[in-house]
C-alpha cells in the first residue's frame, strides 16, 4: 500500500496557504488513490527541538555508549525518519519566512539528516539513502521570487532531497499574496491549475 507524508510547517498549521494548497493536492491525489495511507506531521504545532551541542552528540554517540537522555534524542530521531523512509509520496506546504524557510522545517531536517542512516559519504562524494520517493513542495511567498536570487527556498530544498536521495521533487508556488486581493487571486488560481494537472 502506498503511504503518502503530509508535513505542515506554516506557523498557522493546517489553516496556512501552503497547508490548504498541499490538502488540496493530497485530497485529489486521495481520490485516485484511494487504497493509500495518508500520515500527517505538523512541525508547527508539534514542533521538533531546534538542534544543539548535546543533541548532535547524541547522533555521533556510539549506540552501546549513549547516556539515557542521548539514546532519547536518537529515538525521537530515528522515528521521524522511520516515518519518511515509509513514505513513497512527500507532500510538504513551504510558506517564505523573511526570505527563508521556516525555522520549524530547518529544526526537521536537522533531525533526518542522520550520516550512514539518512545518507553516507563515499568516495565520490555523499550518496543519498532515501532513494524511490516522490516529493511535491507547495510554496507560498507574500512577493514575487521565483527565478531571482532573492528565492532562497528552491534550491536548499531541492538540493537537501536530493541529498538524502529524493532526487524527483515538483515545486508549485503561490507568489504574490501579500500584494494585493487580486495578486492573492491569481496566484491562488495559478497553484490551483498545477495541482489538478499534477494530482494525477
Amino acid at each position: 500500500m502506498t503511504t503518502l507524508l503530509q508535513i505542515h510547517t506554516s506557523i498557522n498549521s493546517g489553516s496556512g496557504e501552503s497547508s490548504r494548497l498541499a490538502q488540496q493536492f493530497v485530497a485529489a491525489w486521495q481520490q485516485r488513490h484511494p487504497q493509500a495511507q495518508v500520515v500527517h506531521r505538523d512541525i508547527a504545532a508539534d514542533p521538533v527541538p531546534h538542534l544543539t551541542a548535546e543533541r548532535f552528540g547524541a547522533f555521533l554517540s556510539k549506540a552501546e555508549d549513549r547516556t539515557p537522555a542521548q539514546k532519547a534524542v536518537v529515538d525521537y530521531s530515528d522515528a521521524l525518519i522511520d516515518e519518511l523512509k515509509r513514505a513513497e509520496v512527500i507532500v510538504l506546504g513551504l510558506p517564505m519566512y523573511n526570505f527563508g524557510i521556516p525555522s520549524q522545517l530547518k529544526a526537521y531536517f536537522d533531525h533526518i539528516a542522520r550520516a550512514g542512516v539518512t545518507f553516507r559519504y563515499s568516495a565520490n562524494g555523499p550518496v543519498g539513502l532515501l532513494t524511490g520517493k516522490k516529493a511535491y513542495v507547495f510554496a507560498t511567498r507574500g512577493g514575487v521570487y521565483v527565478g531571482t536570487p532573492m528565492d532562497t527556498q528552491t534550491g536548499y530544498v531541492r538540493d537537501f532531497l536530493r541529498f538524502l536521495g529524493i532526487a524527483d521533487v515538483e515545486f508549485v508556488y503561490a507568489e504574490g499574496l501579500a500584494i494585493s486581493p487580486e495578486s492573492k487571486q491569481a496566484g491562488l488560481a495559478r497553484a490551483a491549475s498545477a495541482i489538478e494537472m499534477l494530482a494525477v
